[in-house]
């Protein structure tokens, strides 16, 4: 069942304006009499007892995609927007039709059928697991970095997926001219297997300043929309609008004020540090909804708690300081205007920030899990922009 609930109390804004095409937005300035929210509009609350990761929806259908990823075993869950889980399958391990493992969270393709792009290559799946189609990879590289979450994944564009390019374990990453030379993300062909790589970072961006960056410190968080790519590169706070035809020429860039976010500046030396990846402050995800561009983001950990990070030896003390860190840090929502304005800044009561999807122009968050609760359900939430005039 489909659930309304009450609005979010309007959060206090911060404001800011800039001018010209590279903007940096000014937090003492104001832009207009106009405040901006969000509000709960809609839920859907499917029973499931277990860690549900949820990869797709399709209000057309009322069909909700999740998976349970567990250590040996991924399982594939089929539900409508009234809550009943329609069908599971698994398509991980030994079998003919496997996707082998999985580089991109799975997609609903059609009104009957999805999409898994992974090793084996592009599969498609009816909603019963039925194989459909199976397209080998034309070129295969064990990807470096893959993400399974609500809010990461392939966007389609005509017949084609646009996705992050995931790296390879063959790239030597300790090179100054690397920034030079990465591809950032991928046209993806279902039909041929084809990849082709393109965008690279623009000459203004923190990383082809000469300093050295932590590997995929510059993990995109992407959006499609009126035939531009909106994308900001991990720890650098600027969003960048691509052109989606060749030359994919850079249309703008947008510099986001975000309160408190610890910018990293990058390093003399190459620095291997698997923990600055959790650390550091970074943009999660960008969407494009209602006129405005709604940015999550990771603030980071200010200096005393990094250099602290690093100190840490017994598995109790780091448990210790994950849960205090947990407390302190949260990821954060800013909003701004069509032109890059920032008009609120905040945390999502009861959300899950960087978990944000847009389909068939509505808003999609998951709602946070209960920390001293387990739950048999989770829910997820129809999100609205709600703007107020000031008096």
């Amino acid at each position: 069942m489909r659930h309304f609930l009450c609005p979010f109390i309007s959060l206090l804004l911060l404001f800011s304006c800039g001018s010209g095409e590279n903007r940096v937005n000014d937090a003492e300035s104001t832009i207009s009499g106009e405040k901006i929210s969000f509000e709960k509009l809609d839920s859907i609350k499917i029973d499931y007892l277990g860690n549900p990761t949820v990869h797709d929806i399709d209000p057309v259908t009322e069909t909700v995609l999740f998976m349970e990823h567990r250590e040996f075993s991924e399982e594939i869950f089929v539900a409508s927007f009234d809550g009943q889980l329609r069908t599971s399958f698994s398509k991980m391990g030994d079998v003919p039709d496997s996707y082998g493992n999985l580089m991109s969270t799975l997609r609903i393709d059609s009104d009957s059928s999805i999409i898994a792009y992974g090793y084996n290559g592009f599969l498609r799946y009816d909603f019963t697991g039925e194989l459909q189609s199976r397209v080998k990879l034309k070129e295969f590289r064990v990807p470096n970095l893959t993400r399974k979450a609500m809010g990461f994944g392939m966007e389609k564009l005509g017949s084609k997926y646009v996705y992050v390019d995931q790296g390879s374990r063959d790239i030597d990453y300790t090179r100054i001219n690397l920034y030079q030379e990465l591809r950032l993300m991928n046209w993806m062909d279902p039909e041929t297997g084809e990849t082709e790589p393109f965008i690279q970072f623009p000459e203004s961006s923190i990383f082809r300043s000469g300093k050295y960056f932590f590997r995929d410190s510059w993990a995109p968080a992407f959006t499609v929309v009126d035939d531009l790519i909106y994308v900001a590169f991990g720890i650098e706070p600027v969003v960048y609008l691509y052109e989606t035809t060749p030359p994919y020429a850079l249309v703008s860039s947008i510099a986001l004020y975000l309160p408190d976010f610890e910018k990293y500046k990058g390093t003399d030396d190459y620095v291997t540090s698997i923990s600055l990846f959790y650390t550091s402050a970074r943009i999660e995800n960008i969407k494009k909804f209602d006129g405005h561009i709604v940015v999550a983001y990771f603030p980071g950990y200010n200096a005393s708690d990094t250099q602290e990070s690093n100190t840490i030896k017994s598995p109790e003390d780091a448990k210790n300081f994950r849960k205090r860190m947990g407390e302190k840090y949260t990821s954060r929502i800013a909003i701004l205007d069509s032109v890059g304005n920032s008009v609120n800044d905040f945390v999502p009561e009861g959300l899950i920030a960087r978990s944000m999807l847009v389909r068939n122009g509505e808003l999609w968050m998951m709602e946070k899990p209960d920390e001293e609760i387990e739950r048999d359900y989770f829910r997820l939430i129809r999100v609205g922009l709600k703007e107020e005039v000031r008096n």
